[in-house]
């Protein structure tokens, strides 16, 4: 049982990041948005939410920036999963622009349930299971975060973080995490999928000093409030090994899907 009890009905269960310009993606997301590309006959996109609802999720919140206006219409012309209810952070009304990841979470964190889902919108990874176990499991936990790794792609050989035999994500900068972590530190690297699940107070930390809300605006990244509480043993991970790919240029999409092609 969560301890926050059972979810507010006004809060949203977990955040899909979809606010990114998509430089690498150019040309093709120069009039789409990345999330709205299309693999195997649907968007990105798409897939995130079926995951989501399929796992029981009722509410999801979508960030947007560029191109935003598109993915709300897409879904009001294509309806999303049935029982899913969507709702937009429009960081391109608010601010004019995208908040980086960071910036775009503390925006939406008034509007999120306690612990809460994030994904990137642009990732495909279509046997991912959102388990309530897994949430369960993480609220009972003492970590203010917890990430899903997997093994490096070979644009990204040299990983992200370290997995510890004891399930702490270490900063490749950091030797061990002797005192938290009395397992020796594997040498062993993974890439961050996206796909984590945070506690409110991890955005409270004081490696963020953002307000709730965000009513400035500030645009900040999450790597480096990720990697300060990781020294503090406070980040745990996953290790998961189904289909994934950060579709981040053409040629990774066309990898996916020949022709690749846009969503209607």
């Amino acid at each position: 049982m969560l301890k926050s009890g059972p979810p507010d009905p006004a809060l949203y269960q977990a955040l899909v990041l979809c606010a990114g310009r998509g430089e690498r993606m150019r040309p093709l997301s120069d009039q789409h948005p990345k999330p709205l590309l299309d693999v195997h006959g649907k968007p990105l996109l798409q897939w995130h939410l079926e995951r989501l609802a399929s796992a029981g999720l009722t509410h999801v919140l979508i960030n947007t920036a560029w191109l935003a206006a598109q993915i709300p219409d897409y879904f009001e012309a294509h309806p999303p999963p049935r029982g899913l209810r969507l709702g937009y952070s429009r960081e391109d009304l608010d601010f004019g622009g995208a908040l980086e990841t960071a910036g775009g979470v503390v925006r939406a964190l008034p509007q999120l349930a306690d612990p809460f889902w994030v994904m990137a919108g642009d990732v495909y990874m279509p046997d991912f299971v959102t388990s309530r176990e897994a949430l369960e499991a993480f609220d009972q936990s003492p970590h203010l975060a917890h990430l899903w790794l997997v093994p490096n792609p070979d644009h990204h050989p040299s990983g992200d973080f370290r997995l510890s035999p004891a399930g702490l994500v270490q900063n490749l900068e950091s030797p061990s995490l002797t005192l938290e972590d009395p397992l020796q530190s594997t040498e062993q690297t993974y890439t961050f999928s996206t796909v984590a699940l945070y506690k409110k107070a991890f955005f409270s930390g004081p490696w963020c000093t953002i307000p709730s809300g965000n009513p400035a605006g500030t645009r900040a990244s999450l790597a480096p409030m990720l990697k300060a509480a990781m020294t503090l043993g406070l980040v745990g991970g996953s290790l998961f090994e189904g289909l994934w790919c950060d579709v981040g240029t053409p040629e990774r999409l066309a990898g996916l899907h020949e022709p690749a092609r846009l969503a209607p």
